[in-house]
Formats: structure tokens, sequence, C-alpha cells
């Protein structure tokens, strides 16, 4: 590796190619006027010499660092780490840089995040983080730097939104389950600030229960496999059946364990339903039924659609995915 001292300058470029300064400039930034025969020559110099730009001077010179700021919730979530993976594919698609910064599940981490976002001079951001309210999204938008917000309604010149639609599909499993023969009472696991999505997600449960009269359950539960998993397997001691709605994989599956290890039969006893929908669900036995929204899917989009912002080119401001039952063996099949 060359020392910085060794480093080839674009001066040195200049002068082998024997051209100006503007010109390498030019050519290397891509803007203004440069003859085919004279581009040519200077991107040869460029690789024979071994130049390397420096990002900072392609910044000053574009007005552009080709950097994008991901503001998340963790990296440790399979749903999450999907995203980003969307992302990924796009940002090296279009030559971006990422920078990733985490919340830690609190608000007020998440909105420091998103003031270093913003100050450490980044092209664009990609806000996921369910702790956010309205006045908070507001808030984004008034920064006027382009900006996607996922799982969130929010209008701006420079903001794009993508949102999660569960509402329907919930309500059609929850109105399947009682037209189909479905006589025990459903139970929703609330896990406290768990974020909007699960909040809607219950408001949807608890609703629909009502305009079918049915009775419900909600219990709070912990965002943890090993509390969970103990909580129910003393549960299931006492109850023996149930229909139990969780917020993510991992949750429904230490349901699931817990009603096994006591003998209890998936789903002819108990059925687990997870909101989450990553590929864990397919690796626990009996597989789990979810609601699934393509995440990598998500991520691209959201790359997309800041691109298209960045080059004024965006037409459309909100975009939506639906989640669909993705039907595994933890619940009874009803059509």
């Amino acid at each position: 590796m060359k020392n910085l001292k060794d480093r080839v300058t674009i001066y040195q470029v200049a002068q082998a190619a024997g051209v100006s300064l503007a010109t390498v400039s030019r050519v290397i930034n891509k803007q203004g006027s440069v003859t085919p025969e004279t581009r040519a020559k200077v991107e040869k110099t460029i690789k024979d010499l071994g130049y390397r730009p420096s990002g900072l001077a392609q910044a000053l010179a574009t007005n552009r660092t080709t950097n994008i700021g991901i503001v998340i919730p963790s990296a440790n979530y399979v749903y999450i780490a999907n995203m980003l993976s969307g992302i990924t594919e796009v940002a090296r698609e279009k030559n971006y840089i990422l920078t990733l910064f985490s919340t830690a599940h609190s608000r007020d981490e998440a909105l420091q995040m998103i003031e270093r976002v913003i100050s450490s001079h980044v092209d664009g951001a990609i806000v996921f983080d369910d702790q956010l309210d309205s006045d908070d999204i507001k808030r984004i938008a008034s920064y006027n730097v382009p900006t996607v917000v996922i799982d969130s309604r929010i209008e701006g010149d420079k903001i794009g939104a993508i949102r999660f639609n569960y509402d329907v599909a919930l309500k059609q499993i929850i109105v399947d389950y009682y037209a189909h023969g479905g006589t025990e009472p459903m139970t929703f696991l609330h896990v406290h600030n768990a974020g909007r999505l699960l909040s809607r997600c219950e408001k949807v449960f608890i609703q629909t229960h009502e305009e079918l009269g049915r009775p419900y359950h909600v219990v709070n539960c912990d965002d943890s496999y090993t509390h969970t998993y103990n909580d129910f397997k003393e549960f299931f001691k006492k109850n023996s059946k149930g229909y139990f709605i969780c917020y993510r994989d991992s949750i429904a599956a230490a349901v699931e364990n817990a009603a096994q290890d006591l003998g209890l039969s998936l789903p002819n006893q108990v059925e687990v339903l997870s909101l989450g929908g990553t590929k864990y669900a397919y690796i626990v036995r009996p597989t789990l039924t979810t609601m699934h929204i393509d995440m990598h899917e998500v991520g691209k989009r959201a790359m997309y659609m800041l691109t298209d912002l960045l080059n004024n080119d965006l037409v459309d401001r909100n975009s939506h995915f639906d989640a669909f039952l993705a039907q595994g063996q933890s619940t009874v099949e009803r059509k």
C-alpha cells in the first residue's frame, strides 16, 4: 500500500496526459464538456498511474458525498438484516456508500442519531424506527434533506414514505378462524415499546373481535425468547388450548416450544401465528404460519426511491407493501 506521500496526485495526471487540471476534474466528476478522445486519454492515464480520486475533493466538486445514512433500531433482527441487504444491493448498483446509525430502540436515541445523520454531510437518509411519533416524523421533514421513511406517513418536498399494511390480512385471518369452527378466544401478545406496527395490529385485533362479538385476550409479553418460553410453560400447565398471535418469529417459537415440551399438539390444540415472517419461520418445527412482507424488496424500493429523490425524479412519494399469510404448520389451514 502506498504512503500518503507516494500517492499519485491530480497534478501528475494532468501533466502526464498533457491537459489542464480542470479537464481532469471534469473527467473524474463526469461534468462539463470533454471530447471523447481527451476523456479516453485522461482515463487511460489515471489507470496507468494508479490514481485514486480524493473522496473529499469529489464531494466539494459535485456537492455530493455519495454517502447515505441508514437509521435503524438494531441490526440484530433478521427482518432488518433482510431490509439492509436490499438497500445494500441497490447502493452498490448506484455507487453509494452506506453509514449505519443504530438507535437501540430508544426514541431519544433515534432523534439524536437523525441529528447526527443530517450533520454528517450525507446526501440522503433512510429512516426505519418504530419509536418515532408523528411530531418526530414532521421534524425529519423540516431538515430538508432527501429522506425515505419506512412504515410512516409523511409529506414533504424531499420526503418519500413506505407504508406497511397488515390490517386487511390480519382481519381476514381472525374472521376465517371463527368462520371455520374456531372456538377458543384468540390471544394477542402485547410487547411493551414494540412500536407503531404492533400497536396497529393490536388495534385491528381488538376492533375485529368487537365487530364479531367474540371474546379475546391481550396479554403482556417480554421481548425475549427465554422469558416467553418460561411464562408459557407455566401457562400451558393449566391451559391446553388456544390461538396465539405473536410479535415476531422468536416469540412465536417460544410459545410453540413451550406447548410441545408439555406434550401439547400443534395445530390441533395450540395454534401460533407470527407477525414477523423471516427465514426462521421455516427452520422451527412445526414451521410457523406468518404474516409476511418481503423486507429485502422493501430495502430495494427504499433505496431506489431515495436515488430518485436525489435526482429529482421521484414521481410517487408514497409506496406500500401489503402483508400476506404464509401458511405454515403451526395453524390450521382455513379457506
